[in-house]
């Protein structure tokens, strides 16, 4: 197995790996967990498609985008965790055709809870204008920007692992991680820069949209105070997809702290960072979402069933 000299905290929680019931017992509880929301998830979708009203409103459609792409983000992420444990290591090209879409998704959802932050803004504070600025045409615009900005985030690693790389690398075996793979200084510092970008352009999004409807939610404007806690829920959203991005010192920490608990510390964090965030968001729109609610639940237990006419 070939690791760089930096990958102490990978060769820690490898030296210190669970024994095969704990491995089965995580494993299991990973996929069940993965299983339900991606169910949930796919009943969301299905909803989505179904009534052409929510296909004319950039609300849902933002809202479907950010659910589709939570699926794919919590399909690729359990994949690794489940490959850690069977292969422990997999070659560095096949790593990065699993880890790109991870990363990719995993960058989207802070910048689609900001846009969504700024859809609730201009619903509540400018309201005659909505109508002329939030169009279905420019909300796939949006949608394209998102990706659009997640791979000139994410691409130039590519481009500086082929060209500084040896070939001997790619065709080596490694824990599949980011960091091992896109392990030059130059990606590394990058990644961080970009990760700090993406969270101030972020949080200033939802902090001005927050307190703007808190002012219009004063005068009683019941949509207004429902637009406020949609951008709390946005907020603690957020903060735990922050907690990707400060795992690596949060690692070292624990594994100071704790030394001997890497491979437990390892699987909370991936709860909290990979599961949680994507338990969140069908309760953000789907579940609080009146109109939404009513004809998800019709499908959330018949999804298999063929609807009666």
């Amino acid at each position: 197995m070939n690791f760089t000299p930096g990958d102490n905290n990978v060769t820690m929680a490898l030296n210190y790996r669970d024994t095969f019931v704990v491995a089965i017992g995580k494993n299991v509880a990973v996929v069940v967990l993965g299983i339900t929301i991606s169910y949930i998830n796919a009943t969301m979708v299905h909803t989505f498609n179904k009534h052409h009203i929510f296909k004319m409103n950039p609300r849902f459609i933002l809202f479907i985008h950010l659910v589709f792409n939570d699926m794919i983000q919590l399909t690729t992420s359990i994949s690794l965790f489940i490959f850690s444990y069977t292969f422990h290591s997999i070659y560095v090209s096949i790593c990065c055709l699993l880890i790109l879409p991870a990363i990719f998704t995993t960058q989207n959802t802070p910048l689609n809870l900001a846009f969504m932050a700024a859809e609730c803004y201009i619903a509540v504070c400018v309201p005659l204008r909505y109508n002329y600025i939030c169009t279905v045409k420019r909300t796939y615009i949006v949608i394209g920007i998102i990706w659009a900005m997640s791979s000139l985030s994410v691409l130039p690693d590519v481009f500086i692992l082929l060209a500084t790389e040896p070939l001997e690398f790619l065709n080596s075996r490694v824990y599949c991680s980011r960091d091992t793979v896109f392990r030059s200084t130059y990606s590394l510092k990058k990644r961080d820069t970009s990760h700090i970008l993406f969270l101030v352009v972020v949080w200033l999004t939802l902090f001005y949209t927050y307190f703007r409807i808190l002012f219009v939610a004063k005068a009683a404007n019941a949509d207004a105070k429902k637009a406020r806690n949609t951008i709390l829920l946005h907020g603690f959203q957020v903060l735990l997809c922050m907690m990707v991005y400060v795992q690596p010192m949060l690692i070292q920490a624990f594994i100071y702290l704790f030394p001997r608990g890497v491979s437990s510390i390892a699987f909370l964090l991936f709860i909290i960072n990979q599961i949680l965030p994507r338990f969140v968001s069908p309760i953000v729109y789907g579940l609080r979402d009146r109109t939404f609610r009513k004809y998800f639940k019709r499908y959330l237990c018949t999804l298999n069933k063929r609807p009666s006419v």
